[in-house]
Parts: structure tokens; sequence; C-alpha cells
């Protein structure tokens, strides 16, 4: 069987966009096994179809900006309905769909299971290397939800939320 990745996107220096790196430094913790791959990266575009080549299935963990959400809100998208996200689009690059279908028709072995949480934050455009004052405050919940987002979609029955 093959594995599992979640891949991290964001830039650990603009404050809040660094998120989705600093959960998978904790997620890996939680998720020991051969049955995962953690990995964090500064990128988007064409570059997502080779980094999750190969696998069965792919969690793609991002910060987000929409209205009508709240900070902290992690929100869970499929790509029938995705909405971008600041590093799954790039102004230099194709989007994140476009980019999925590019990978398929050069068949590029992706995975058919692929999944986006998304994470409402308020920061993004300010160099820190540290969370927002408001994000970090509810830094844990957001961990503990993305923690049981990722056993439920991995299928499994357990985890550990220690």
């Amino acid at each position: 069987m093959k594995k599992i990745l979640v891949l991290g996107l964001g830039n650990e220096i603009l404050s809040d966009d660094g998120i989705a790196p600093r959960l998978i430094k904790d997620l890996s913790e939680s998720f020991s096994g051969e049955n995962f791959d953690f990995e964090a990266c500064s990128c988007g575009g064409l570059e997502i179809p080779e980094l999750i080549q190969g696998y069965r299935q792919a969690v793609l963990i991002d910060a987000i900006n929409l209205p009508d959400t709240d900070p902290g809100d992690v929100l869970h998208f499929v790509p029938e309905d995705f909405k971008e996200t600041s590093n799954l689009s790039n102004l230099h690059d194709i989007n994140f769909i476009t980019a999925l279908s590019l990978g398929k028709t050069l068949g590029i072995d992706m995975p058919d299971d692929i999944h986006i949480i998304a994470i409402k934050i308020v920061e993004d455009s300010e160099f820190s290397e540290k969370l927002s004052p408001e994000i970090e405050k509810i830094y844990p919940g957001i961990l503990m939800k993305v923690k049981k987002l990722i056993a439920s979609i991995s299928g499994m029955q357990t985890i550990s939320v220690m």
C-alpha cells in the first residue's frame, strides 16, 4: 500500500502563512508510522503534481483568507469544490486545478484521493517567523481539528490527541 502524503504549504517567514509548515512538524509526531509522509514547502502550482505523485492519497494544508470565515476556522475541500488558497494559486504560475489536470494529461501518477485543509488566517503579509497573536492563541484548537480531519480522511479509527 502506498503512503499518504500530508503536505503543508506556506512561507514560514510570513507570519500566519507559516501555519501549515508548523502544523506539519506537530502532526508528524502524532501520526507516526510508515503510512504517512509529512512534508512542508513554500511552493504551489506546477510543483504540486510532482510532489504528490506516487501517493495513494494526498492531504494539502494551506492558509486561506476567505470572507465570511473566522480566524482559525478549519475548512475541508476536495478538488471538485475547491477554493483557491494563497499557495495553491500563484500569479506567476497556474492554479491548482489546472496543475492537477495537466499532471493527469501528462500521465503523472497522482492520487485519485486529494484533500485540501485550509486554515483561515489573520496576517500573511508581515515578515515574521511567529504566528499572529490571534492565531497563536487558538493554535492548539486548530491542531486538534486538523488531527481529527486527517484521521477521518485517512480512515483511521482512533488517534492519539496528545
